[in-house]
């Protein structure tokens, strides 16, 4: 089996790395100087146990190899890019199996559009990717918790095969039949990532946080939607998965915040705090906290702002007005 990561920051450059570094076949695909530094010096990987620097091989796209039976796809891309990459690659892919690693719950329903065998993957790894060439995993045991399913439901062999790769390589991985169960409960999680981009991380965005969880939750609950509790997110993970400290890289913030850092003029809000907002327009349930956060997100994103351009205390008042 040969593992394509499409979309190589900090998500799949790990998955990369892991899966690379305990033997299997493994091609990246990146663009731009991320691609061109990873052609030339390899992929650098960074964790709390050290550094190295890995020659996995990288492609910019589904034109620089040949795809073959056994192939498994796995999509690393921020959602906004999925619609791209999936239509790049699927003319080239047909009968390929297409792994989700990613966050949002709308990335499996874009690729069940054009692939018959799609997983979801929940995606929970403190990683960093904001130089060329360099995937930073803060992770620690493990690297990440990756369970994975069938979209929209089930397990099969190819799900208990891929689960044991990560396992074997530095993730604590699973089988799960109700995955989206648990990538429901990790959308809950994310609507506070417009908050950290937008007004810095700390304490002063909490509440905001806290009010745009409790819309998700209101929003699900009245979509019919099952989700999976932090309780149970935490029993799960235990301390296989614990933020370790690297000396001279701290992690400075999450994956939005990492866009408007990298100023690459697209945010992930549209699907996260906006899955909060569709489904509240849907279902007649009042969602004003994330729609501020949604249509902010997006302004800071288009006019490349800097992380951390608002605070907290204004943000606020904007949800009020």
């Amino acid at each position: 089996m040969r593992y394509i990561i499409i979309g190589a920051g900090g998500i799949g450059g790990t998955i990369g790395a892991r899966l690379f570094r305990s033997g299997h076949d493994v091609v990246v695909s990146a663009r731009g100087s991320h691609l061109a530094a990873l052609r030339s010096t390899g992929l650098r990987f960074v964790t709390p146990n050290g550094s190295e620097t890995l020659p996995i091989p990288a492609v910019g796209g589904p034109a620089d190899l040949e795809l073959r039976e056994g192939d498994v796809l796995i999509v690393a891309t921020k959602t906004q890019d999925t619609t791209a990459a999936l239509e790049a690659w699927a003319p080239h892919a047909d009968g390929l199996p297409v792994v989700c690693a990613q966050n949002a719950v709308e990335n499996e329903r874009l690729a069940l559009r054009l692939f018959s065998d799609v997983y979801g993957m929940l995606v929970w790894m403190p990683a960093l990717h904001l130089e060329p060439g360099t995937i930073v995993a803060y992770g620690t045991p493990k690297s990440g918790m990756l369970p994975l399913g069938r979209y929209p439901q089930g397990v099969d062999k190819l799900a208990e095969t891929i689960a044991a790769d990560l396992d074997r390589s530095g993730f604590a991985s699973w089988a799960d039949p109700a995955i989206m169960r648990w990538k429901y409960g990790k959308l809950l999680g994310n609507l506070g990532n417009a908050v950290e981009a937008l007004a810095g991380p700390g304490p002063a965005g909490r509440d905001l946080a806290r009010r745009a969880r409790e819309e998700g939750l209101a929003a699900l609950t009245a979509a019919g939607v099952d989700v999976t509790t932090p309780a149970e997110e935490r029993d799960r993970r235990g301390d296989l998965v614990e933020h370790g400290e690297i000396a001279g890289v701290p992690r400075p913030g999450g994956s939005s915040w990492q866009s408007l850092a990298k100023g690459s003029g697209t945010i992930e809000a549209d699907y996260l705090n906006g899955e909060i907002v569709l489904l509240g327009r849907l279902h007649g349930v009042p969602t004003p906290v994330n729609a501020v956060l949604q249509r902010e997100a997006n302004r800071a994103a288009r006019e490349r702002r800097a992380p951390g351009s608002i605070d907290a205390a204004a943000l606020t008042e904007l949800v009020q007005s």
